[in-house]
């Protein structure tokens, strides 16, 4: 494994790491009626983690930076591996970013800093669910990018073993065949 992967597999493991975390109260808000209790820790949970200290928001950004730059990395090598896998994690990875920043970010900003005027408790409630339900998105896209990178992994490791096999130090073993024009000696009849 190197650099690039570790970069990638670090980033993805760390994110689902966090949303573990978030997934005890989304669990709750997405699959369970309702009650006033749940939506509470909701809001408690999610108001603590918007207001988390700024290092803590620049180190999960930094983070986020590292899985895009290893991908991107990885991409750079352009053969059949990295256009089927290293592409398609991109993608997903992308595509759970724009996620996170489209539907993360304003939800968990309504839930923890409603405007007085205009989020009433119903928006903050169904921002919570959205929050929610964003979270799950993400979780699916991540777990997708760990398979696709242990597919490529796999893949290369079949490739390495059928090139082991076909390797020319296997056929200078067998014997050779003799040329068209000889014929057999009495010795060997």
């Amino acid at each position: 494994m190197g650099y690039r992967q570790a970069a990638v597999l670090v980033s993805v493991s760390f994110f689902l790491g966090v949303l573990a975390i978030c997934l005890n109260v989304d669990y709750r808000i997405l699959f369970t009626p309702l009650s006033d209790s749940v939506v509470r820790d909701g809001f408690e949970f999610y108001t603590t983690f918007y207001n988390s200290p700024t290092a803590i928001k620049a180190l999960l950004h930094g983070v986020i930076f590292l899985g895009l730059v290893g991908l991107i990395g990885k991409l750079h090598k352009w053969d059949d591996s990295a256009v089927f896998f290293d592409g398609s994690s991109l993608a997903a990875y992308i595509f759970a970013l724009a996620v996170y920043m489209t539907v993360g970010i304003p939800s968990c900003r309504t839930v923890a800093d409603p405007v007085p005027a205009v989020d009433t408790q119903e928006d903050r409630v169904e921002a919570l669910r959205i929050l929610s339900a964003g979270n799950t998105i993400i979780v699916v896209l991540l777990g997708g990018v760990l398979v696709l990178q242990a597919g490529e992994q796999w893949a290369r490791r079949l490739e390495s073993n059928i090139l082991k096999e076909a390797s020319p130090a296997d056929k200078s073993k067998t014997v050779p065949e003799k040329p068209a024009g000889e014929t057999e000696s009495k010795k060997d009849k």
